[in-house]
């Protein structure tokens, strides 16, 4: 379906039925990114898979402070508030993790359970943050220069994703696919309107989310393995499962373990 909120027009994907579960994708992702989790998740949970600003068909404004982290919550607040969805599950990988996180921190009255994969509550220090804020506006510069499929054979090649050349070429290009589907502009702006740098620290809001979180993250992620552990001992009833032989994208790199650890959280009452 498609909804108009704060003049931007968003595309929301829903399979399933059960207790709201709102999806949230990565960087160059999109809704179609969960679809292959309807068939376990939606036996418990009406699955709302939303294309995030400037992703896949949701609208790409030409304005990046429109694309600011606390905006993109405040939208997804309106979008469970037109659905008369009081409280929600939350699942959000790498930057949509970012943005679950601060959903949570301005809405733990909405969250019921949250799952955060392969993500970070924002960097700490303003030095870490300038540097941070100039890699992202270097990236985005690389977009609009470049285009979007030379950037996207770039965003392939980092070490961030190196795991998933082990993947079936099939799925490779499906994903490749995907990504060449989102919207230069939309992918620019996302990078300097809610890149790690752009977006507030959050470490501080953990120690009072007092509802369950599930931290997923991959063995060979070894800076995300690290992030998890020292949330999960700020968090007041947090679990950290590292998945084995696996990177950064565990939904992509091992969908049915995946799949089932995250049922097997939302399901356990």
């Amino acid at each position: 379906m498609k909804t108009m909120i704060n003049g931007v027009r968003y595309n929301v994907e829903k399979c399933g039925d059960g207790f709201p579960l709102l999806l949230l994708h990565g960087f160059t992702g999109a809704a179609s990114t969960w679809k292959p989790f309807c068939p376990i998740w939606g036996k418990h949970s009406l699955q709302l898979m939303v294309d995030l600003i400037g992703h896949g068909q949701t609208d790409s404004p030409e304005m990046a402070d429109r694309y600011d982290i606390v905006r993109a919550a405040n939208d997804l607040k309106v979008l469970l508030d037109e659905m008369g969805i009081e409280k929600t599950d939350l699942l959000g990988y790498s930057m949509g993790g970012r943005v679950a996180i601060t959903f949570a921190s301005l809405f733990p009255e909405m969250v019921r359970k949250l799952v955060l994969e392969s993500t970070t509550p924002g960097l700490k220090n303003e030095s870490e943050k300038n540097a941070r804020i100039q890699q992202d506006y270097n990236l985005a510069s690389k977009i609009e220069e470049g285009g979007l499929e030379n950037f996207i054979d770039y965003w392939e090649s980092i070490p961030l994703f190196q795991s998933q050349l082990n993947l079936p070429a099939k799925v490779r290009e499906q994903i490749r696919s995907q990504r060449l589907q989102n919207n230069l502009v939309g992918l620019a702006n996302s990078l300097s309107g809610m890149g790690t740098g752009a977006q507030p620290s959050w470490w501080d809001k953990l120690p009072g989310f007092n509802f369950e979180t599930l931290l997923v993250t991959g063995t060979m992620d070894t800076k995300f393995c690290n992030i998890a552990e020292e949330m999960a001992s700020k968090l007041p009833n947090a679990k950290h499962l590292s998945i084995k032989d696996c990177g950064h994208a565990i939904h992509v790199e091992e969908p049915e373990k995946f799949g089932t650890i995250v049922s097997e959280f939302l399901s356990n009452t």
